[in-house]
């Protein structure tokens, strides 16, 4: 059973699965830092006629994806007409905060637009894990209907890694039959492990990380109290980041302080990673400040799992084993979510099992 939908105005102060804690939710930010040719490639298809009706946005996490979603479809509300004068003569694809679609995206009220994620649940109370089929079928319900303002129907789906065999099912059925002037913006960290089906019906972006002076000024930009940080900070932060402002953030996290430095020495000794190291993440990543560090650790290790297959060498794992390695830590991941079981067990599990695989190796 899916959950009841919470008003407006009950959600307001509830965590959101598509935003950085102590961040600007994606809605709320109208410049785009980097990305330029990922952008004139949306509004040239856009101005030209020739909109794919769904775009897979992939690239790392943090860097700038779901930002060019929401600019995306801020953008096609506010300008139904491709044809318009002020389609015709934009730069980029911004849109006055003042613009009466900006403000009702901004508090998810439009009625042509739905936004797919993860949603609060009340019992227990605390993020949903996966994004559930009833939350995919209720989003899509937007294209069922007539659009309010005669114009463009749009969904966003934070993030395709999110979805369940039975949600992804569920949204490729819309994908595969679209009805006209409807456009579904999917943001993927890992665009080659979304559905087969679902990425071949759409159009792919790919968006490249960010250099350290373009995460400076994105982080410059989110405003108190990130950006107050200090220069020094941020641009140590930046440096360290890999490429995603998510990462620079989780840096400069006061209850995360060090956590990035801690990932960064326990990746570097995988497979046989330093054991009083893994006791101190196993540490930080308990409660509530904990959960950045949490998901860092995991999204660092699926990317280091990543390269390793690739770059494996003679007597490493096997690029088999890699791949019953990844299934088995996706699987206590999930696990450990949907029961809300002890992470700090689940940490020391998990390099138990790295281990005991480098060991079969």
């Amino acid at each position: 059973m899916s959950q009841p939908r919470m008003k407006k105005g009950e959600a307001d102060d509830l965590p959101e699965a598509d935003a950085f804690a102590g961040a600007p939710h994606p809605r709320h930010v109208y410049s785009l830092v980097g990305h330029e040719r990922a952008e004139a490639e949306m509004l040239s298809a856009y101005r030209e006629g020739c909109l794919a009706h769904a775009w897979l946005i992939g690239g790392k996490e943090g860097i700038g994806k779901a930002t060019l979603a929401w600019r995306f479809a801020r953008f096609l509300l506010a300008n139904p007409d491709p044809a318009a004068r002020a389609v015709r003569e934009a730069l980029n694809l911004h849109v006055e905060p003042t613009h009466s679609a900006a403000r009702l995206l901004a508090g998810l009220a439009h009625p042509d637009f739905a936004l797919i994620r993860r949603e609060w649940k009340t019992n227990p109370k605390r993020l949903a894990t996966e994004i559930a089929v009833e939350d995919v079928r209720a989003g899509l319900q937007v294209f069922q209907l007539s659009a309010a303002f005669g114009g463009w129907r749009v969904a966003i789906v934070d993030s395709a890694e999110d979805l369940n065999p039975n949600s992804a099912n569920a949204l490729l059925k819309m994908v595969e039959e679209p009805p006209q002037r409807s456009l579904i913006l999917i943001i993927s960290h890992r665009p080659s492990q979304v559905l087969p089906t679902i990425r071949s019906r759409c159009r792919r972006l790919r968006l490249d990380p960010l250099n350290q002076d373009e995460i400076n000024r994105a982080v410059g930009g989110l405003g108190p109290p990130l950006s107050e940080a200090g220069h020094e900070a941020i641009a140590a932060a930046a440096k360290r980041a890999n490429g995603s402002v998510r990462e620079a953030l989780i840096r400069l996290a006061p209850e995360s302080e060090g956590a990035g430095a801690l990932i960064d020495a326990i990746l570097a000794g995988l497979p046989r990673p330093d054991p009083r190291a893994v006791a101190r993440l196993a540490e930080a990543v308990g409660g509530r400040a904990g959960d950045e560090t949490y998901r860092a650790f995991h999204r660092d290790l699926y990317d280091w799992l990543v390269t390793y297959a690739r770059d494996v060498e003679p007597r490493s794992l096997r690029v088999e084993e890699i791949g019953g390695l990844w299934d088995r830590i996706r699987a206590a991941q999930r696990e450990t979510d949907e029961l809300n079981l002890d992470r700090k067990l689940h940490i020391l599990a998990l390099f138990a099992e790295i281990a005991a695989t480098a060991r079969r190796g």
